[in-house]
C-alpha cells in the first residue's frame, strides 16, 4: 500500500467518524484505529517501525480546507467520465454546471450509477481519471459556486 492509499484510508476514516478500519490485500493488512495507525505485512520484509514512520506522515499530512464545493463519490465503484466509451464526456473542466444536472458514473456491481452536481457552478478541477477506482466519499470534483 503506498502512501496516497493510506492518506485515503485515514481520511475515510475522519469523514466518516469510525474508529477503526480495516484493509486487507493479497500481501499486507492495514488497520487504522481513531488516533492511530498500525501496519502488518507478512509477505513483505518490512520492520514495524518503518511501517509506523511511513504512515505518520499520512496520519500527520492535513489537506486544507477546499473554497470550493467538493462532489465525493457515494459509494465504491469505477468512476466513468461518459455514459459509454463512444460518448463525449459528461463534463469538462471550465465547463458551467447546473444542480441536479449529471456530472459522472460510479459503476458498482455492474450498476450504472449516475453521480450529479448539488451546485450550481463552475467546474475547476475534475480529481479522478476515467476508469479508475474510487472509494467512499472520495472527492471527484472541485466546483466554483455561484
Amino acid at each position: 500500500m503506498d502512501i496516497k492509499q493510506l492518506k485515503q484510508v485515514v481520511k475515510i476514516l475522519k469523514d466518516n467518524d469510525l474508529n477503526e478500519i480495516e484493509i486487507e490485500d493479497n500481501d499486507s493488512r492495514i488497520v487504522v484505529k481513531s488516533g492511530m495507525v498500525q501496519a502488518v505485512a507478512p509477505m513483505v520484509a518490512q520492520s514495524a517501525a518503518s511501517a509506523q514512520a511511513a504512515a505518520e506522515p499520512a496520519a500527520a499530512a492535513v489537506k486544507p480546507v477546499s473554497k470550493y464545493a467538493v462532489i465525493k463519490s457515494p459509494m465504491v465503484g469505477t468512476f466513468y467520465r461518459s455514459p459509454s466509451p463512444d460518448s463525449e464526456f459528461y463534463v469538462e473542466k471550465g465547463q458551467f454546471v447546473n444542480k441536479g444536472q449529471t456530472i459522472c458514473i460510479v459503476e458498482a456491481m455492474k450498476l450504472m450509477n449516475e453521480i450529479e452536481s448539488d451546485v450550481k457552478g463552475q467546474i475547476v478541477s475534475i480529481l479522478v481519471d476515467n476508469g479508475q477506482p474510487v472509494e467512499y466519499g472520495e472527492p471527484l470534483f472541485e466546483i466554483d459556486p455561484e
